[in-house]
């Protein structure tokens, strides 16, 4: 049984050498999201704000969440071992997965007293919650822009990105929830305001919640149909059939993909493999395939079917 060996770069050079610019980048985000967080918690009770509470709740999240990618970021570049084949790279889904759920277990609980709120409304400091999501957009915005350049390629990164933009967007809730407040003195402004914010978290989190978990499970990556790799695979001169098709996530950045390919002229050897290694990258983002070539009729264990494994890895 022979095996080749192909490997393409241009998935992964700019994410091994942003390592170091995007931990500290992550570093910077964490630090400037807690500061935050310790703001608005002690604004927030002052005020008899919880909206500010609950943006404080979902900052929390967030750093909670940087921490996470961080670390999931620094585990994927981990080498692989003997007995973790395929290295860390699965921390990023884990990462994702985690954080989601964390995320939606917090904002249940905002949600929750934002109702109560609604029964026996509070006044609560217009100016002060304007002041302090204020910074909380200057903060947020900062530290999505110091994320902006990895969220292009890397998933893990991304979502850290998207989170901390959302999270700005939230800030400015609150800084009209504040204004309605200072303008009107309705004190029901501030529970409704805390509900708005969470259904914004809950949607968004949801989605994220439903990829990871695919992902955590080895379904196929969003972004890949399945149908199309077949189409792909089969249209290709000289195969008669594809079974034993999968396709899964290896991390946020990476995906695999095992196939049979049924060629009964013969085996095409090394350099079409490669071909077909080099077209799974560039059309569907499949980073590491592997790709078993049968010779036969295409029945598995069929006595006259001499498969010839090729890995492209």
């Amino acid at each position: 049984m022979a095996h080749a060996h192909a490997h393409s770069h241009s998935h992964y050079d700019a994410h091994d050498d942003g390592t170091a610019r995007f931990g500290r980048a992550f570093a910077l985000a964490t630090v400037l999201n807690l500061a935050l967080v310790a703001v608005q918690v002690g604004y927030g009770v002052a005020a008899h704000s919880v909206a500010l509470l609950a943006d404080a709740g979902h900052n929390f999240g967030d750093a909670v969440g940087l921490l996470m990618a961080w670390g999931a970021h620094a585990l994927g570049q981990v080498r692989a071992t003997e007995r973790f084949t395929y290295g860390f790279r699965s921390a990023s889904i884990m990462s994702a997965l985690t954080n989601a759920a964390l995320l939606l277990v917090g904002t249940g609980a905002i949600a929750w007293e934002a109702i109560r709120r609604l029964g026996s409304p509070e006044p609560s400091s217009g100016m002060t919650m304007m002041l302090v999501a204020a910074a909380g957009i200057a903060i947020n915005g900062l530290s999505a822009w110091l994320l902006v350049a990895g969220s292009k390629g890397d998933l893990n990164i991304r979502s850290a990105f998207l989170h901390l933009l959302a999270d700005a967007i939230v800030s400015a809730g609150v800084v009209v929830a504040g204004a309605v407040i200072l303008w009107t003195g309705s004190t029901w402004v501030d529970p409704v305001a805390s509900l708005g914010i969470s259904a914004v978290i809950i949607w968004g989190t949801w989605t994220l919640l439903k990829e990871s978990f695919r992902l955590s499970m080895a379904g196929v990556p969003a972004g890949i149909a399945i149908a199309e790799v077949r189409r792909h695979l089969e249209a290709i001169p000289g195969v008669t059939k594809v079974h034993h098709l999968h396709v899964w996530a290896m991390s946020t950045t990476e995906n695999a993909l095992t196939a049979h390919l049924v060629f009964p002229k013969g085996h095409p050897g090394d350099a079409f493999l490669v071909e077909v290694g080099h077209d799974l990258g560039h059309r569907f983002g499949i980073q590491h395939p592997t790709l078993q070539i049968e010779i036969g009729d295409g029945e598995d264990c069929a006595p006259d079917c001499a498969p010839a494994e090729r890995h492209l890895h």
